[in-house]
């Protein structure tokens, strides 16, 4: 669970950082900055931004999860092969 919650403080702290820059550039050169639009603007630069900053955390969520499955996975084999030796002695 470690990655998935570095992953997910990373991709909140990049969006933000995004939308405070865009916000301020904005103030900057208009006089009345659209909100809505420089937050839509701030979520698709930061969605692909983070696929190329954040691809380590990304890539450890993913083996974290895929050793998790793989884990579920096997014990779910074993349990079933054991009811299939329980079915054969009965």
């Amino acid at each position: 669970m470690k990655e998935f919650w570095i992953y997910t403080i990373a991709r909140l702290a990049l969006f933000l950082v995004t939308w405070v820059t865009l916000a301020a550039v904005s103030a900057l050169l208009f006089s009345d900055p659209n909100a809505m639009i420089t937050l839509l603007l701030a979520f698709v630069i930061s969605g692909v931004g983070s696929y190329f900053v954040l691809s380590a955390p990304r890539e450890a969520l993913a083996r974290r999860v895929e050793e998790r499955a793989g884990r579920a996975s096997a014990r779910y084999e074993e349990m079933r092969s054991r009811e299939d030796a329980d079915d054969d002695q009965a």
